[in-house]
C-alpha cells in the first residue's frame, strides 16, 4: 500500500501523541506546527481513505491500516534518531534527519540496518 509522505507524517503524529492519551485534530496540528484547518482537511482525507475515524468525542482512531503505517514510519523514526545519534549527529539534528529519511528507505535496507544495528549492542543505548 503506497500513501504519500504528508498522510505517512499525520499517521505517525497521532500514533506518537496517543502515547500520552487521546488525539484530537488540534494536537496534531500543534505537533506539526500546521494550520487547523490543513490538518482538518488531512484528516478527512485519512478518514476517507480508511486510515482514521472520530469517536463521538472528536478523538482520532487510526484504523488498523493507519497504525500498521504509523508504526512502521515511527519504528524507522526511532531507529534512524538513534543510530543517527550515536555517530555523533546532535539528537535534534538526527531527529529532523531521521524525519527525512524515514520516508524514502527500501524495506531491505531498512531490515538491513535493524539488523546491524542488532549486531551491535552499543547502538542499542538509545
Amino acid at each position: 500500500m503506497e500513501i504519500h509522505e504528508s498522510a505517512e507524517n499525520y499517521l505517525e503524529a497521532i500514533l506518537a501523541l496517543s502515547e500520552k492519551g487521546s488525539v484530537r485534530s488540534i494536537d496534531v496540528a500543534q505537533h506539526l506546527g500546521f494550520s487547523k484547518p490543513s490538518v482538518s482537511r488531512a484528516m478527512s482525507l485519512l478518514r476517507d481513505n480508511g486510515y482514521v475515524t472520530m469517536d463521538e468525542n472528536s478523538f482520532l482512531i487510526l484504523t488498523p491500516a493507519g497504525r500498521e503505517i504509523a508504526e512502521t514510519i515511527y519504528e524507522r523514526h526511532r531507529l534512524l534518531t538513534q543510530w543517527l545519534t550515536w555517530l555523533g549527529v546532535p539528537p535534534e539534528i538526527a531527529a529532523e534527519d531521521a524525519c527525512k529519511i524515514e520516508h524514502d528507505l527500501s524495506p531491505e535496507t531498512f531490515q538491513a540496518l535493524k539488523d546491524h544495528i542488532g549486531k551491535h549492542p552499543q547502538l542499542n543505548q538509545g
